[in-house]
């Protein structure tokens, strides 16, 4: 990538941002205009993430590519010379984690024009959502990568108590608040690392490189452990996300586990185990106890719901336990499985909150002992369904199979009974999952749903997208390897 490129990652903040801003001055009766503008949008992101992913240059893999950066304040009292900068730029993690993104909101778009209340306003909150979900991915200015971070959440408690289901208003006030708890130990740990290291600076690059002491990693890695790892739903702070996921309406739910959730591990992984290294290696053991906790914790969980969207929920707590496993092992096959499972989980669990929500919009109910003989009602929806389920159980030749075979590897290098836990949160899987599909999608049709329709053309369009994208990676995990891993090793020195 080269430096012009960097217009390109501006760009994805800047689209969504501009695009929310534009709804404003549309009024809220003109519908088609709204729809419109809401499709060139969504699209001209999925490019440019596309465009990103694909430029990314293997010669200069170690580094940071496409770096653009505009002061913002220059010195000012105690800022060094660069001051705080509007800087982006990208590495092979990233870069995998905006593409993800860019996937994802396509479809989250679609299925959103079924909105018929306070249409313009749901997707002036969405955008800005999205917009902060970039920034966080391609800012390399903790001031704004902050700010990114904090922008991807606040909209989360309007659209769920506004266009939610079910418990919303407990669901957002629960998600609200345990997240801006988090916030307060990341807006922490940047100002005591602003300060131990003395350079008077935000810029990532020159924090990534300078000289921290011991003392000082081992005694803050906790704080951005717990502060983004309440995001990534880490055990015990993971509380809020279940309840999030089962009020939230489904792009919501889509963002949210497939990309706002992988935000707080990224978040671990950049402060965290990038920027303190020695802290890391030292609470790395922790961190892989907490996560093979809520690895089998979410699996069992899951195994006992019969809402859909609360089985889901459980479901990407234990996934994201294997994220967090695969950082704390702690060597370089790990943490390409951490960054190749946020993918893979992304894009799964979109594609499960989509049909969802799709059902749910015609049945209204989300029980599973409700149902039997869908696959003869609903074959798209069927068929899609099983596309997500097999990948989350790992099948291979599809995504999860992927990244689970790098993190269940990594761990068992590092705490082969760890391996071994996994290795058996991953039966637990396949119990809950192929239980819900044989009570549910086969056998005697029940009367009770003979007037259920198939998805909306925009829906198996959208489910589309994400089944190809988990297709893919299965089949073709290289071009995510290949960035993932020498950026992991050349940063982390692993």
């Amino acid at each position: 990538m080269t430096e012009n490129d960097g217009y390109i990652l501006l760009a994805l903040v800047l689209v969504p941002l501009g695009t929310a801003l534009l709804l404003m001055a549309v009024p809220s009766r003109e519908r088609a205009t709204i729809i419109g503008l809401t499709a060139v949008s969504s699209m001209a992101m999925l490019v440019m993430s596309i465009y990103a992913f694909a430029s990314y240059s293997f010669d200069e893999a170690a580094q940071f590519q496409g770096v653009l950066a505009f002061t913002w304040i220059e010195n000012v009292g105690l800022l060094g010379e660069k001051g705080i900068q509007l800087k982006v730029g990208l590495d092979g993690i990233t870069a995998s984690l905006v593409l993800l993104t860019g996937i994802v909101i396509v479809p989250g778009t679609w299925v959103s024009w079924k909105v018929q209340e306070r249409t313009k306003d749901f997707f002036i909150l969405l955008y800005v959502l999205t917009a902060g979900v970039f920034g966080v991915f391609v800012f390399l200015d903790l001031f704004f990568w902050f700010l990114a971070y904090e922008v991807a959440l606040l909209p989360m408690y309007q659209l769920i108590v506004v266009w939610g289901s079910t418990r919303k208003e407990y669901g957002g006030m629960k998600l609200m608040m345990m997240l801006m708890a988090g916030s307060i130990f990341i807006f922490t740990v940047i100002f005591a690392l602003y300060a131990h290291v003395g350079a008077a600076t935000f810029d990532m690059e020159v924090l990534l490189d300078a000289e921290k002491s011991e003392g000082f990693q081992k005694a803050f890695f906790p704080l951005v452990a717990i502060g983004c790892g309440v995001l990534g739903a880490l055990f015990p702070f993971h509380s809020w996300s279940p309840d999030g996921h089962a009020s939230a309406p489904t792009a919501v739910s889509m963002l949210h586990a497939g990309v706002l959730m992988k935000v707080g591990a990224f978040g671990v992984l950049r402060l965290g185990f990038q920027m303190m290294p020695e802290g890391g290696e030292y609470w790395g053991p922790a961190l892989v106890v907490l996560g093979i906790t809520a690895a089998l914790y979410g699996a069992i969980s899951a195994l006992r719901q019969t809402d859909m969207k609360l089985m889901m929920g459980f479901s990407s707590v234990s996934h994201m336990g294997y994220v967090f496993i695969g950082l704390g092992v702690f060597n370089s096959i790990g943490w390409t499985g951490a960054v190749l499972q946020m993918t893979a989980h992304g894009l799964m669990t979109a594609l499960f909150f989509l049909l969802i929500g799709g059902m749910y919009d015609q049945a209204h109910n989300r029980e599973w002992p409700a149902f039997s003989g869908m696959a003869k009602q609903m074959p798209i929806w069927t068929i899609f369904f099983m596309i997500a389920s097999f990948a989350s159980l790992g099948l291979p030749g599809l995504s999860g199979f992927v990244a689970e075979v790098h993190i269940f590897i990594g761990a068992f290098r590092a705490y082969p009974i760890v391996g071994g836990l996994a290795v058996l949160t991953a039966a637990i899987t396949v119990t809950y999952l192929l239980r819900a599909l044989a009570q549910s999608f086969f056998g005697e049709m029940n009367p009770r749903w003979e007037s259920l329709k198939e998805i909306t053309f925009m829906e198996r369009a959208g489910a589309t997208v994400l089944a190809g994208a988990i297709v893919m990676l299965g089949l073709w995990p290289a071009p995510w390897i290949d960035r993932i891993a020498p950026s992991i090793i050349e940063i982390a020195n692993l």
